[in-house]
């Protein structure tokens, strides 16, 4: 039996981040294009303790939260908030606040910061051994605007 040497591997770059600009593939905001304000990864659920009325994958997934797009209506009342330091409670503003609503990566495509195009995503290993993320139609290294 040969006892292969493993090579050290770069670690996986993922495959959207945060401030990348991305455009909605398939919903109600198709073809919008936003930034990326946060993203989520949630690992798989054991099949057991999951509850049998939540929607979704049980495998989980990850999930993104573009600023301006996919947005739900939340009606909050006033409410008094009591700070640890404060003699007189605070009182929270009431009204409907529009918030962000997070969507499925599937849903969005990344956009490439030089050409304008929306891309698949393509991995190059520098020559010190980063790995990058590289636009597929004009070959440019992605980068965030951070």
């Amino acid at each position: 039996m040969a006892v292969r040497s493993a090579q050290p591997r770069s670690p996986k770059v993922p495959e959207i981040r945060k401030g990348d600009t991305v455009v909605v593939l398939a919903g109600k905001d198709a073809g919008k294009r936003g930034t990326v304000e946060r993203v989520i990864r949630r690992t798989a659920a054991p099949s057991a303790a999951r509850s049998v009325f939540r929607r979704g994958s049980a495998a989980g997934g990850s999930f993104v939260v573009v600023e301006g797009l996919n947005i739900a209506k939340r009606h909050t009342k006033p409410r008094q908030t009591a700070g640890t330091s404060d003699r007189i409670p605070k009182m929270q503003q009431g009204g409907i606040m529009d918030i962000a609503q997070p969507m499925p990566v599937s849903r969005v495509m990344l956009v490439c910061t030089s050409c304008g195009k929306p891309t698949r995503i393509a991995h190059a290993t520098l020559d010190t051994g980063r790995r990058v993320r590289v636009c597929r139609h004009c070959g440019q290294q992605l980068e965030v605007k951070a």
